[in-house]
């Protein structure tokens, strides 16, 4: 198909669509932090609940999140996302009726079933559908307002909390999910893969979500059980089932996570940064609202309102940074903006009884906001530089679900490394000295980032093609399948730029398919 024209209203309903429906998923993943202590309280529930809340969440979108985009090859990207749509809107239902902690717990991880379908889903349709000339501005909009979305989610999130109840903080993706799905249906065409191949890949994401379930178990349930076998045996269970799916993704003729793209070692380098800036965000951002609400005394509004500044500053200079990068290459800021970001979880540590928002709160946000902004969009720019064009889609999803996965084992993880108890966030002198332990915990993972970033990220990475990866190009549908129905690839060139410059990266890269090659 020649393409939809940004200028005609099909295209303009298709971008409505896909923004209203990725906007669930970038909204749920920032507005549910707000509302953890209010669900703790009113379903009577301890620190380990709510790290459960937040990751049962995470744990299914991070395990099926490549197979997602896959699906939508399959079985047609519109139907895929319409699907995600309605499954998300159920999930959510189910969570803001749920009676008791374990029926939350478990309507979160169907939730994230449905974000895995939906998010990857919402940029392949523009991919897809747009006309050429037109896709990157379309990309742009679907981008700049998915980022709105993410900044003013912990500011509704915290009006809901304060005003009809912490349960409308899910309501609420149920009259979105009514008004995107029957756009969808009416505006926007169905697209597929031409030529599928091969079979899903569901052996390696159950593979692999189990691995990252059985070791997030472990860690939530060790401070209460200690080394216990119901602590010790899930935990090497994890383990060996995470050596399992290595196996399994290396003799699979077509893996989800085909390991040969792994063999760029630039690509590699960056991943490991990637865990390491994203797993001492995920710690602190799942910490820092239960902080400013139990020990600072914020109401829910108050502590989402708190937290703008450092969405703020990424949707507002993201584009920037992009830039900066490609003039100085990625070197410095993958190595500046990690260690800026240690130092505002630092300054974080003098948030406690009796804080002051200006003097106390407000510098280390700008600061880590700061930091945010000077290595996300290098970040992204610097995996899709590492592949092939035609693997772009694919490096981007890896990169994505590598960051899930790095906050998912942070919340775990984080609490127990720094002494909180089952109780501690019902107490503001207990949370406050055990959160006080927890920062410096991040810092130092983050200054760890910035040493192997200093190391190992070549300072001309974006001007460099992806000719490091020898294999053959395999399909880049995680995230971007248009790309294999063209057939585009390339073993050397100019470097494969990122098309979503806005963005706020708190709980994750954006998705992000770099740029398409001409037709073939």
């Amino acid at each position: 198909m020649a393409g939809v024209r940004l200028s005609v209203p099909a295209g303009r309903w298709l971008v409505f669509t896909t923004v209203l429906g990725s906007a669930m998923a970038l909204l749920d993943s920032t507005v549910v932090n707000v509302a953890l202590p209010r669900i703790g309280l009113d379903l009577g529930a301890d620190l380990p609940v709510l790290q459960w809340t937040v990751n049962a969440y995470m744990l299914t979108l991070a395990g099926l999140i490549l197979l997602g985009g896959a699906l939508g090859d399959r079985f047609g990207r519109r139907r895929v996302f319409v699907v995600g749509v309605v499954w998300f809107a159920l999930a959510s239902l189910a969570c803001g009726l749920a009676p008791n902690a374990g029926v939350l717990i478990a309507a979160r991880a169907f939730q994230g079933i449905g974000g895995a379908l939906l998010t990857p889903g919402s940029l392949a349709l523009i991919q897809s559908v747009i006309h050429a000339d037109d896709r990157a501005r379309a990309i742009g909009l679907w981008s700049g307002f998915g980022g709105i979305g993410a900044a003013i989610g912990p500011f509704l999130g915290g009006w809901l909390v304060d005003g009809p109840g912490w349960r409308w903080v899910f309501f609420i993706n149920v009259p979105l999910a009514a008004v995107c799905v029957p756009v969808a249906l009416r505006h926007v065409p169905e697209t597929r893969d031409p030529q599928p191949r091969g079979r899903f890949d569901v052996l390696g994401a159950v593979l692999g979500a189990a691995a990252l379930a059985l070791v997030t178990y472990a860690l939530i349930a060790a401070p209460q059980k200690g080394a216990s076998p119901v602590v010790v045996v899930p935990g090497v269970a994890g383990l060996a089932l995470g050596a399992v799916f290595i196996v399994v993704e290396r003799r699979l003729r077509e893996p989800m996570l085909p390991l040969s793209i792994f063999a760029s070692r630039q690509f590699s380098a960056v991943n490991v940064v990637t865990l390491c800036v994203y797993a001492a965000f995920g710690g602190f951002f799942f910490l820092s609202v239960l902080d400013l609400q139990v020990v600072v005394g914020y109401s829910a509004l108050a502590a989402g309102t708190a937290l703008l500044p450092t969405t703020t500053l990424m949707l507002l200079l993201s584009a920037r940074s992009g830039e900066l990068g490609k003039r100085i290459g990625p070197r410095i800021p993958l190595t500046v903006g990690p260690l800026l970001c240690a130092a505002g979880m630092l300054l974080m540590t003098r948030a406690g009884v009796g804080a002051v928002y200006w003097r106390d709160i407000l510098p280390a946000l700008l600061v880590l906001g700061l930091g945010m902004v000077v290595v996300v969009a290098p970040l992204t720019a610097t995996v899709l530089a590492s592949v092939d064009v035609a693997r772009a889609g694919l490096a981007s999803g890896v990169n994505n679900a590598a960051a899930r996965a790095a906050g998912l084992v942070a919340v775990a993880a984080l609490p127990l490394l720094a002494g909180m108890g089952p109780e501690a966030y019902r107490s503001a002198d207990a949370f406050s000295s055990t959160f006080r332990r927890a920062m410096p915990i991040c810092a130092g993972v983050l200054v760890l980032g910035a040493i192997l970033a200093w190391c190992t990220v070549r300072s001309d990475a974006l001007e460099q093609a992806g000719a490091e990866v020898g294999a053959e190009p395999e399909r880049a549908g995680a995230a971007v399948p248009a790309e294999v129905a063209e057939g585009v690839a390339r073993a050397a060139g100019p470097p494969c730029r990122p098309e979503c410059a806005y963005h706020c990266g708190v709980s994750a890269p954006p998705l992000d398919p770099g740029e398409r090659s001409p037709r073939t």
